[in-house]
């Protein structure tokens, strides 16, 4: 990113650390999180460690004044997330869930045709987003210690997008397959709006699914072809005439608007993104946290 340099990385192991350190050129490598928190050249830091990982790592960073970018999910429930939130906040430091999503220009732009009345009220949104496996029980997809299942790694996805859409649903139902390490291996989910509408998502990881999204109005709809997380165009039929189709510009790999979405947030002094502020990853948590009780998926 223009305007950034990587510094430093750190890894569970300085080997680990150093590997990755060379691969992109970052100038130090550390065995630990503490170390690296603890670099004072370091502005903000990026946890991508699996999904168990994150509080710790977080909590770590943030108790040593660094800002912090976390994968999503952001926890692995929402009592977690509450605790990072309430610490970023104590502390004043910036702390954003990295829903890259949430900061694509054309997702984006998505939201304020609808906000402008392009298709009317929203009424139905149908996301999905499955994987095809096999993976072994040992991975991140599959493993409980790492807070594996689909929901959590791709489900987060088709939730996010009807809470960015819709909100918080007043009713939601679920209904998963669970695997014999006990986490979710294709899961469906449906939530209800007080104001009639119906989101309809799945997640899985026993097969490779459209990746599409929908979103039905009561005068349109709009179209997300695969990946509808980082759309390449985004067609609108407004009811009436030729549908539209509104392109992406795809230069670079996508991260790269949530990256500069840090940057500009650290630059303008903020503690958490407008984007992606803290009420929306804890209300998403909370979803999940839903999902997982109906669905028996527990990680403690």
């Amino acid at each position: 990113m223009p305007g950034a340099e990587l510094v430093a990385v750190g890894s569970r192991t300085p080997d680990g650390a150093r590997r990755f350190a060379d691969k992109h050129g970052a100038k130090r490598a550390y065995g630990s999180w503490a170390e690296l928190a603890a670099d004072d050249e370091v502005d903000v830091i990026y946890v991508a460690t699996p999904h168990a990982a994150h509080h710790e790592a977080t909590m770590t960073c943030l108790a040593a004044g660094r800002a912090v970018l976390v994968e999503k999910p952001f926890t692995l429930d929402l009592a977690d997330s509450v605790e990072l939130v309430e610490a970023a906040r104590s502390r004043g430091v910036f702390l954003m869930e990295a829903m890259w999503m949430r900061t694509n220009p054309l997702v984006l732009r998505v939201v304020e045709l609808i906000a402008e009345g392009a298709i009317g009220e929203v009424t139905s949104v149908q996301a999905d987003f499955g994987v095809a496996g096999p993976f072994p029980p040992e991975s991140r997809m599959r493993a409980r210690a790492l807070g594996g299942g689909a929901l959590l790694d791709v489900g987060v996805y088709p939730v996010s997008l009807a809470h960015l859409l819709l909100g918080v649903p007043q009713h939601v139902r679920a209904w998963a397959k669970i695997g014999p390490e006990g986490v979710d291996e294709n899961t469906g989910m449906i939530f209800g709006y007080d104001s009639g509408a119906l989101a309809t998502l799945s997640c899985g990881m026993v097969g490779a699914t459209p990746l599409a999204a929908s979103i039905t109005g009561t005068t349109g709809r709009i179209d997300l072809p695969a990946p509808f997380f980082r759309p390449p165009s985004a067609t609108l039929y407004r009811g009436v005439g030729e549908p539209e189709t509104i392109p992406a510009d795809l230069t670079g790999g996508g991260y790269q608007h949530e990256a500069a979405e840090v940057q500009r947030c650290l630059a303008e002094g903020l503690t958490e993104s407008p984007l992606v502020p803290h009420a929306t990853t804890l209300e998403v948590m909370g979803l999940l946290d839903a999902v997982r009780e109906q669905i028996g998926v527990h990680y403690r």
